[in-house]
């Protein structure tokens, strides 16, 4: 392991009753870097994203962001807390407050997390909301909005907290075909700014373009991992071939991932 990495994960393991969902994972990751992960259903690759965020306590090992070192074993509140503060959540199903608009549901995370004062987050919210193309938006209700709008504020939302590792957690999973391109699009332009990304999603072209490293997940376990035309059009174990095989090199792994 690297141990100046921006992020490092050491011996992280997860089970959920009898199922090892995480086995021993050792990632590191450095400021700037966009990191992907594929990979079968059910292998783990979406509760290694909880489990960074804390979403999912590990059962063991540790996360390193920064000079923040957290250990489940001793792990307090407010060390949960500041892990949250170091990391943004976009999730697949947008986790939108129905009941707010779209600036409420950005200032409502400045306030929480990052402990904005009122005027601050709105001025923030608005920021983002232009960054992503939708203050025409800022009073909409979720209800109102397209699901690739509503996927855009959650990654505005995520954005807006400035954390150290921002996780994707199969961002597009849940929308329409038609609204993939506008969400991919503005997650290009947050990668253009050397965001610390790990991003987990069946979009194999877009993990082509974006990535500076694709790792492949099987069975709980991190198999292999390199950039993307190493990984993915030289892999080397035998589960990384048949999963490729199965998807295709660029095209969508949807149903499979």
């Amino acid at each position: 392991m690297t141990s100046n990495a921006a992020i490092s994960v050491t011996g992280l393991n997860k089970s959920f009753g009898d199922t090892s969902v995480l086995k021993n994972i050792l990632l590191d990751i450095e400021a700037g870097e966009r990191v992907v992960v594929i990979g079968p259903s059910g292998t783990g690759k979406s509760t290694l994203l909880r489990c960074l965020n804390y979403l999912d306590r590990p059962d063991s090992g540790s996360i390193r962001v920064g000079d923040l070192n957290v250990d489940p074993a001793s792990a307090s509140r407010a060390d949960v807390l500041a892990l949250r503060r170091r990391t943004s959540f976009v999730f697949q199903n947008y986790a939108l407050f129905a009941n707010k608009t779209a600036r409420e549901n950005i200032t409502q995370a400045l306030i929480t997390v990052k402990g904005q004062s009122e005027a601050d987050a709105i001025a923030r919210a608005d920021e983002t909301l232009r960054e992503t193309g939708l203050i025409d938006k800022a009073n909409s209700y979720p209800a109102a909005l397209s699901g690739g709008q509503q996927q855009r504020i959650g990654i505005g939302r995520a954005m807006a907290l400035d954390a150290d590792l921002m996780l994707f957690d199969e961002p597009t999973s849940a929308l329409d075909p038609e609204w993939v391109g506008e969400v991919l699009d503005l997650m290009r332009r947050v990668a253009e700014k050397r965001q610390t990304m790990l991003i987990v999603t069946h979009e194999m072209q877009f993990a082509r373009e974006i990535a500076d490293r694709i790792i492949f997940m099987s069975d709980g376990q991190i198999v292999e991992q390199g950039p993307p035309r190493q990984l993915l059009e030289n892999p080397q174990d035998p589960r990384t071939k048949a999963f490729l095989r199965r998807v295709g090199k660029t095209g969508s792994s949807e149903g499979y991932s």
